[in-house]
């Protein structure tokens, strides 16, 4: 696993995601060498750097410039820039023009989850995975919605991680922000 300081980062766009976020996200999605996966709202490409590292083929969206910008460093460093297409769209228009896939990662959805989710199931292959990280509760209420709409069986773990901040004193824990992952695969 990437250490988060190894990342290439702009204050202004988030992320990357939390290193024991992207570590939880990877064992849900059980994401192997054959997989295709599709990374919404990828921002600065922490979760993307690390599909790259273990699927066969990752397709990284964003309709944020900057961000994309900061991803594609991000896989440079890494060198994983070949195994990732880099896509400055939205979505869940996107999702039509993309190959079918095997994991769909929602971490950023401008208000569109329901729609993604919708456009993103009728793409993923048989026993594909869908993984929505969220840091809002009405993403968590309106993933599960859908999820059980589309007549799957959701997951939803809620995360909470301090990391310690030494001091001379001692040895402070520093709350993270929580982060709910909703996880479920087709049947």
């Amino acid at each position: 696993m990437i250490k988060d300081n190894d990342f290439i980062k702009d204050h202004d766009i988030p992320g990357p995601t939390k290193e024991e976020i992207r570590c939880l996200v990877l064992c849900k999605s059980q994401v192997t060498e054959k997989d295709t996966v599709v990374d919404i709202g990828c921002g600065t490409g922490g979760l993307t750097v690390e599909f790259a590292r273990r699927a066969g083929k990752v397709y990284a969206v964003d309709k944020n410039p900057e961000a994309l910008k900061i991803t594609r460093l991000n896989l440079e460093k890494f060198q994983l820039s070949p195994k990732v297409e880099v896509v400055d769209a939205s979505a869940p228009q996107v999702l039509e023009d993309l190959p079918e896939f095997d994991i769909l990662l929602v971490g950023g959805s401008s208000g569109k989850l329901s729609q993604i989710l919708k456009e993103g199931y009728k793409k993923l292959n048989d026993d594909g995975r869908i993984i929505v990280t969220s840091i809002l509760l009405e993403t968590r209420v309106e993933a599960v919605a859908t999820m059980k709409e589309l007549g799957l069986i959701p997951e939803v773990v809620e995360v909470s991680i301090s990391r310690g901040r030494i001091l001379e004193s001692g040895t402070m824990m520093t709350a993270q922000n929580p982060i709910t992952i909703i996880s479920t695969q087709k049947i």
